[in-house]
């Protein structure tokens, strides 16, 4: 098996900036995560963009698609900002013979209390064991793209 990681962006890249006082896309730190972890199965990352999901439109949403599609493995692991992932993950439904997962996190992966390893770790343990089809793996549940809301006073996912 190898996982194929998409990056986007979102939350769990950003990086804050002192100097100008805001949050701004940084590089994917997936690839420090799975290599600090010392993971034993393949993967292979590719960077689609580093943008906050508020600001993907449906045109990088088909370039998501394409990706998945023109990805030659069956596993695909996309990190993604939490505002607008369930969008993301309704434009992926009906891709055949691919499980595809989408995680990503409240608080930046840079920040000691971020929730992005654990989300991550638990996105590809779902990727890995869960059939064909579109999932969200936040807080350490699966959800199905079309139940779950994101509970911002509550800092996370939940079931609707």
């Amino acid at each position: 098996m190898k996982l194929q990681i998409l990056t986007t962006g979102g939350t769990i890249d950003k990086l804050y900036f002192d100097d100008l006082s805001e949050f701004q896309v940084g590089d994917p730190q997936i690839v420090e995560f799975l290599r600090e972890a010392n993971v034993n199965f393949e993967f292979e990352v590719a960077v689609l963009f580093q943008k906050d999901s508020l600001d993907l439109t449906d045109d990088y949403r088909a370039k998501i698609r394409a990706a998945v599609v023109a990805s030659p493995h069956c596993q695909v692991l996309i990190t993604h900002g939490t505002d607008t992932m369930t969008t993301t993950a309704a434009s992926l439904d009906g891709i055949p013979d691919k499980t595809i997962v989408l995680t990503g996190s409240i608080t930046p992966a840079r920040f000691r209390a971020s929730d992005a390893a654990f989300n991550i770790g638990y996105a590809i343990a779902a990727a890995q064991r869960l059939p064909t089809g579109v999932y969200l793996a936040m807080n350490g549940r699966v959800f199905d793209p079309d139940k779950v809301q994101k509970n911002p006073r509550e800092s996370r996912f939940e079931a609707t």
